[in-house]
């Protein structure tokens, strides 16, 4: 979600009324998802390496994250939204960590979209965390060291009930990937747009969409036309090889 700071400073304004301005576009983006029926929805509100901003910027974040999990209760509950985060939430205040349990506990039999704030969150951190979380397990003699594979592995992400993304957005012209879910994100579709993140509506979602919609995903394979004009091709060329056939006597 970038582009707070560029849209405060375009207008004039402290970099902290973009923040505020960029609850709308959260609570905008969250319920529309929810209206079109998506199973989950990430949001990177708040990265490892935000700790090193001005503190009275840190701190303004961790004072609008501790109003946005109280004031948004309502539309979470009216949009059968459940709320869960991912991260190394011990850094957060403990006062947020108790208001976002709360919202979590209030939230979790929804049965709707599932909302998870990446808080204090960084992927290789969690990547690092898993490896260790494989290695105990292996110390312990809970899982042969030859039965460690890529499922094995997930299971033991922050998150591994989530289904990995399909489509990454980011605004305001960011172009990498910021650290961002390193092991979900490898096969999803990523998508820019110009637009800063507090500008961001149901309008740009759509666009987001639609653009996702006319991707050809095909995991390392080749689609089917070329599949098909490639048979078709190989047949070609085993009946130009065979030869004329020879009857026997």
């Amino acid at each position: 979600m970038d582009g707070n700071g560029r849209w405060a400073r375009k207008r004039g304004f402290l970099r902290i009324r973009g923040h505020r301005k960029g609850v709308d576009a959260v609570r905008t983006t969250v319920t529309e998802c929810a209206r079109l029926g998506l199973e989950a929805l990430y949001l990177y509100a708040f990265s490892t390496e935000n700790w090193s901003r001005p503190k009275a910027e840190v701190d303004f974040l961790m004072k609008t994250l501790g109003e946005f999990l109280v004031a948004e209760r309502p539309t979470l509950m009216k949009n059968n939204v459940r709320l869960t985060h991912c991260g190394r939430i011990e850094a957060l205040p403990a006062d947020i960590r108790g208001t976002l349990h709360e919202t979590e506990a209030l939230t979790k039999d929804n049965t709707g979209l599932t909302l998870c704030l990446a808080l204090s969150y960084g992927g290789r951190q969690e990547v690092v965390d898993a490896a260790r979380e494989v290695a105990r397990a292996a110390m312990k003699g809970e899982i042969d060291v030859e039965d460690i594979d890529e499922r094995a592995f997930a299971a033991r992400l922050y998150r591994p009930e989530l289904p990995d993304p399909d489509l990454l957005i980011r605004t305001a012209g960011q172009m990498r990937v910021s650290n961002f879910l390193l092991w979900q994100i490898s096969y999803a579709e990523f998508y820019v747009t110009e637009t800063c993140w507090p500008d961001f509506d149901e309008h740009e979602l759509q666009r987001a969409f639609e653009a996702y919609a006319r991707r050809d995903r095909r995991y390392g394979r080749i689609s089917r036309e070329e599949a098909e004009e490639y048979e078709g091709n190989e047949k070609s060329v085993r009946a130009s090889t065979r030869g004329p056939e020879i009857s026997p006597r």
